[in-house]
């Protein structure tokens, strides 16, 4: 079943408020990263569905907070959203962790030896 939420649509200028990022930039997005195309209405007015605005925020933090080049981020933005570099089986999520503690105990120790 989908809620209301999930079923509405945002028109640019609600996108743009909600997440921060002018109208002309959220434009220029849609040229630059292939996973942002929001619907239209018989208008062709942009029409932003709750997954296109949660990938406004995602560019939106590779860009400007990640500074990240545009190049870049539609990269990562494109691993992430096929789920690449999670892990896919067990053996490589204990892995993954496994290394994560090693790297944790290492800058912990650098900081020991402040």
């Amino acid at each position: 079943m989908i809620s209301e939420f999930e079923d509405r649509r945002y028109g640019i200028a609600e996108v743009s408020h909600m997440t921060g990022v002018p109208a002309y930039v959220l434009r220029q997005w849609e040229d630059r990263f292939p996973q942002l195309k929001p619907g239209r209405d018989r208008a062709k007015r942009r029409l932003y569905k709750p997954a296109d605005i949660e990938i406004v925020r995602r560019i939106k933090q590779l860009l400007w907070n990640e500074n990240m080049t545009t190049k870049g981020a539609r990269v990562r933005l494109a691993e992430e959203l096929r789920g690449e570099g999670r892990p896919r089986t067990r053996k490589e999520a204990l892995d993954l962790l496994d290394t994560m503690e090693q790297q944790i105990r290492e800058m912990l120790d650098l900081l020991e030896d402040k």
